[in-house]
């Protein structure tokens, strides 16, 4: 159950970038972390925007008629990924943003995209009023009762 943030620029992305990135972020994230592709499972994979109104970088501002920089922070539980996994979370995710981006190179050329993957230790997530573990989040998935 992957739960992405996405941080950019205010009104650094159109209206056409955002559909690319919500359609096909999770869908990537969601196959590398072996999530079937079920109705369960698209259902507690969510994805966000935070549009930043202040972003600097070495202290500077970042002025708004520059390219847009991106931070996704893709939280999934911890042991759903291994050193190949991340690295492919990574890959896929840069893949995605560069595809949306109008310069889609430049990713790859500096350090413009940023993929910080959080693992959530068992018993640190919370839904339906409880903690939810690991064993509950497959179970509801798969559909047998938690």
């Amino acid at each position: 159950m992957p739960f992405v943030e996405v941080f950019v620029p205010r009104g650094a992305l159109r209206e056409d970038q955002r559909a690319t990135l919500s359609e096909e972020l999770v869908a990537e994230v969601m196959q590398v972390e072996g999530a079937p592709d079920t109705e369960a499972a698209r259902s507690i994979s969510w994805l966000v925007f935070h549009d930043v109104d202040a972003w600097s970088v070495g202290g500077t501002a970042v002025p708004a008629d520059e390219p847009a920089r991106y931070v996704v922070r893709v939280s999934v539980p911890e042991g759903s990924l291994d050193d190949d996994k991340r690295a492919e979370m990574v890959r896929r995710v840069t893949a995605v943003l560069a595809k949306a981006d109008d310069d889609p190179d430049r990713l790859y050329a500096e350090p413009s995209a940023w993929v910080h993957l959080i693992e959530i230790p068992d018993g640190n997530w919370g839904a339906f009023g409880r903690v939810v573990r690991l064993p509950d989040i497959i179970n509801y998935v798969i559909g047998q009762p938690a």
